[in-house]
């Protein structure tokens, strides 16, 4: 990572900066981006009543080229609020730059802000990032289940 990489909270002006990254996100998980999911995403991340939000990784032209989407979470076995990471996403041209590791770095500055720790799931193939998340956190026996709307 170049030392003019800075990660900062999305501000209302990073639509369209925002965007390719979370097209590329989609993409890698391939899962349809149409117009009206990234308008309720975007909104979502610009109403303050939601927990969802959003940090960027931008170069020193001021380009998103990363980026975190994260919440607030109470967690009952500690008795702390932490954050949960739901999607993290580097622009393939800065991949291996150190931009994923300041964003997880980010999220957990303001979990610890909050009083608790950092935690988020990858798919099992996602055997890149992997290398990077067992770098900085254990990896957890936990198994997800999920049910469809």
């Amino acid at each position: 990572m170049t030392t003019q990489t800075e990660i900062r909270p999305a501000g209302e002006d990073d639509f369209f900066g925002w965007l390719p990254l979370f097209e590329g996100y989609c993409r890698f998980y391939e899962r349809e981006l149409d117009d009206a999911k990234a308008l309720i995403v975007w909104n979502w991340l610009r109403d303050p009543a939601n927990p969802l939000e959003a940090a960027l990784a931008v170069d020193d032209e001021g380009t998103p080229i990363g980026l975190a989407h994260f919440r607030a979470v109470p967690d009952t076995l500690t008795g702390t609020t932490g954050c949960f990471i739901d999607d993290l996403f580097v622009a393939d041209d800065h991949r291996r730059d150190g931009i994923g590791r300041a964003l997880i770095e980010h999220v957990h500055a303001r979990a610890a802000e909050l009083g608790g720790g950092v935690s988020w799931i990858t798919a099992a193939a996602n055997t890149e990032a992997q290398a990077l998340y067992d770098s900085l956190a254990r990896r957890t026996d936990w198994v997800l289940y999920e049910m469809d709307a």
